[in-house]
């Protein structure tokens, strides 16, 4: 801000034209560059931090004025928000790789395939280069250790599976898009199939246990508990059926991934780098953001409770986290609260990555201690309307909040973070360090490679069909059938029963003639006789979580 020029006394002339400036008029330029120095003076912190870039005033970064964010306070989760093309991803991949340096394992959701770089050292070249000089940075290419990992094996990765049990119903309602009775219902399927101890590995198994629960026997066995009607045990069936058939059957079974995996450091102790590659499933969102939760909920109940860290065990980069909340229940939301508020002690950090706050809930928000705030456009009166509230979520600054998110390039972004006392940072926009691992995506010729050499792939390569729920009802309908059925000979003919006619059944998930696993299940003889039997087996109940996924371990 430039201050106004004092007027001269009665009888004194100004300066003539050309003269220097008086000593006390102000320096724009210094004005600029004292505020920058104050503003880093609250990123001073004297543990292991990481560097994100340099402060920005007006058009000039400020090198000197580094903007950095504690380790230690990773696990107090955080938000990266922007518009489209604002350098989301690349903040994403510039905080991942020093994670990796400093020992942390990291997990990002790589939705458009331009994450895989991480894994290659960059390219040098002028924009690099010059981004360097502008923020103080010494760059030298460098990639990552990498795991990389594929949804049921839909695209090149180590293929993730889950089963039906450890899913839980929860999560499962919020994939099949159902409301909150139906999820209710969904529950009580979950909770008689523990209590038998009937395994629910993949979807042919949860819909052969809804399939009895609406038999007269089954409705039986469930006076004590509850019921489960017709109308929506086939609401759930039409649901499953319409899930299988997009493909995303193979996404559960076995063998189930063990996110211990997650966790582990490569031989020279930097953190590996999992990348779940998503661009072979992006067209079912819902599935994927829902799968990322299970991640989580999976690593809260396996990991033993460590209260704060000087570095995380872990930091999660959960992508298009819109996803996540759109529609979700009401139990659902409180599941996910949850979860984010107590897996903080467990060591993991969460960073929330979409484009503007009020796309996260505001319970969820205010658990999220740091901030990189990209920039927002104003085009339409919507967009104004989640600007202002983006403004209203961070600290009083010296900035024109609103005015500086709307300018920011590229690359740069609005930034507080928690220090070391846990207490805000000065805002700051920062012209954020530029990533030193490749920023695009690797060949296929390579990415298939590091997936051959991994020594996970051999581990979790190929699905396996144990006996589980759907095996042992047909076993047991099989066996109840027999005795009661007289021999053919003891048939009068005019009584014998006439041929059913063949039922054509769609193809689905490559199973050629056989059709679908579901279209078999309903129309299975011996499913259908065992609906017509008692069954009181009393199993071993699972334990679950808040999230409803099961403790039940591979």
């Amino acid at each position: 801000m430039t201050a106004e020029k004092p007027a001269t006394r009665s009888g004194e002339s100004a300066a003539p034209s050309g003269e220097p400036p008086a000593a006390d008029a102000a320096d724009p330029a210094a004005d600029a560059a004292a505020v920058a120095a104050r503003i880093a003076e609250g990123y001073a912190f004297t543990g292991p931090a990481l560097d994100l870039g340099a402060v920005l005033q007006g058009a000039t970064a400020y090198p000197e004025a580094q903007v950095r964010v504690p380790l230690a306070v990773l696990n107090r989760h955080g938000l990266v928000a922007g518009a489209t093309g604002t350098g989301k991803t690349k903040t994403l991949q510039l905080i991942a790789e020093q994670l990796s340096a400093q020992g942390v394992p990291v997990f990002l959701a790589d939705i458009k395939g331009d994450v895989s770089g991480i894994s290659a050292p960059g390219t040098p070249g002028d924009r690099v280069s010059g981004r360097a000089a502008e923020v103080g940075q010494e760059w030298r290419p460098v990639g990552c250790p990498t795991e990389f990992y594929a949804l049921g094996g839909q695209g090149t990765g180590i293929p993730v599976r889950a089963t039906v049990t450890s899913f839980g119903p929860l999560l499962l309602a919020k994939v099949l898009d159902l409301n909150e009775t139906q999820e209710a219902s969904l529950g009580l399927v979950f909770h008689y199939a523990d209590r038998k101890g009937w395994e629910l590995d993949d979807l042919k198994d949860l819909a052969g246990v809804i399939t009895f629960l609406t038999s007269p026997e089954g409705k039986e066995e469930l006076k004590g508990i509850g019921g489960l009607s017709a109308a929506t045990a086939g609401v759930i069936l039409r649901s499953l059926t319409l899930l299988e058939n997009e493909g995303a059957g193979a996404f559960f079974g076995l063998p189930e991934l063990d996110t211990a995996e997650l966790l582990r450091l490569a031989p020279d102790g930097r953190g590996v780098v999992s990348v779940l590659e998503l661009p072979a499933v992006q067209d079912r969102p819902r599935l994927f953001s829902t799968f990322l939760m299970w991640l989580l909920a999976d690593l809260y109940q396996e990991l033993p409770e460590v209260g704060d860290l000087d570095r995380p065990k872990l930091v999660f980069f959960f992508d298009e986290a819109h996803l996540l909340f759109k529609g979700a229940s009401k139990a659902f939301l409180e599941a996910i609260t949850q979860t984010v508020r107590l897996i903080r002690s467990k060591g993991v950090g969460i960073f929330f990555v979409t484009q503007t706050p009020k796309d996260v809930p505001a319970d969820v928000l205010a658990q999220l201690g740091n901030r990189v705030q990209h920039a927002l456009r104003a085009f339409t009166p919507e967009d104004a309307k989640a600007l202002k509230a983006t403004v209203s979520t961070f600290p009083r600054s010296t900035y024109d909040l609103a005015e500086t998110l709307t300018q920011l390039g590229t690359g740069e972004a609005v930034v507080t973070v928690l220090s070391e006392k846990g207490a805000p940072t000065p805002v700051a926009a920062t012209r954020l360090r530029a990533p030193q691992s490749l920023m695009g995506p690797v060949e296929e010729a390579a990415l298939r490679a590091a997936v051959d050499a991994s020594p996970l792939n051999a581990r979790y390569r190929e699905a396996v069909d144990r006996e589980s729920a759907y095996e042992k009802l047909a076993a047991r309908a099989a066996a109840a059938a027999v005795p009661s059925e007289p021999s053919a000979s003891e048939v009068p003919a005019s009584e014998a029963p006439a041929p059913e006619a063949p039922v054509e059944r769609r193809g689905s998930g490559g199973q050629g003639e056989e059709g679908g696993l579901l279209g078999s299940l309903l129309n299975s003889p011996a499913l259908k006789s065992f609906a017509r039997s008692a069954g009181t087996q009393l199993g071993r109940e699972i334990s679950r979580s808040i999230f409803g996924t099961s403790k039940r371990r591979r």
